[in-house]
């Protein structure tokens, strides 16, 4: 277990969504706020987490002619048990977040990853698989909302901060603004076509990243 080089997979060579390019449905119709990308990716740590190390504990007994019915059948407890919570303790960033919750049961990344690396290593690399991979996603996330809010509405922080009262949970926070009151914002943004626009920028700028940095480890190779 090389937990170095899992969590560097999370969040740059392996990102879930910049670099295996899934999950990306939620990742751009919610991300209009901070609030709301802090709360999915959150939600989606902790599944994620759960079901790995859930699916690695048993992959030794999962007969293999029903394994992604038994991993369904574990993501979607999982997803059950975050999405009461949320209703009895968060009940704003359910509303906001709505079927999207209830979707992460069909959520590729999570699937993904019970398929791809649970069934085949230990409870321990498995567990922090979940939390890197998560943590890769919740920041792809955070990244999305504060560009889309920051150019669409002029503010950071979304129905998670208020100037006057802080940090709330409750989705009312009207966010810091940036530009002023009279800002007005880039709208198309904070609409669909936006969600895949700062999408695509993101995994361009990504996908420019990795090959300088495999152009970079090639000539170094070479003059060796």
């Amino acid at each position: 277990m090389n937990i170095k080089k899992q969590f560097k997979e999370g969040l740059i060579t392996n990102n879930p969504v910049l670099v295996q390019l899934i999950g990306m449905c939620a990742t751009m119709a919610i991300t209009t706020t901070l609030f709301n990308g802090v709360g999915m990716g959150l939600s989606v740590l902790i599944i994620l987490t759960c079901c790995n190390v859930v699916v690695a504990a048993i992959r030794k007994i999962i007969p293999n002619e029903i394994r992604l019915a038994i991993f369904v059948v574990v993501i979607a407890g999982f997803v059950t048990i975050v999405d009461l919570l949320l209703q009895a303790f968060v009940p704003a960033l359910s509303e906001a977040l709505g079927v999207f919750i209830p979707l992460i049961v069909v959520n590729c990344i999570i699937i993904g990853r019970a398929e791809a690396f649970c069934q085949k290593n230990t409870v321990a690399a498995s567990f922090f698989d979940g939390i890197f991979q998560g943590l890769g996603y919740t920041v792809v996330l955070i990244i999305m909302c504060l560009i889309r809010e920051l150019l669409g509405f002029g503010t950071i922080g979304g129905g998670l901060i208020d100037a006057a009262k802080g940090l709330t949970l409750d989705g009312t926070g009207s966010g810091i603004a940036v530009f002023g009151a009279n800002y007005q914002g880039a709208m198309i943004l904070t609409m669909p076509f936006g969600g895949f626009l700062t999408l695509g920028v993101l995994i361009a700028v990504m996908q420019y990243a990795l090959k300088k940095s495999a152009d970079k480890k090639a000539k170094k190779e070479a003059e060796k």
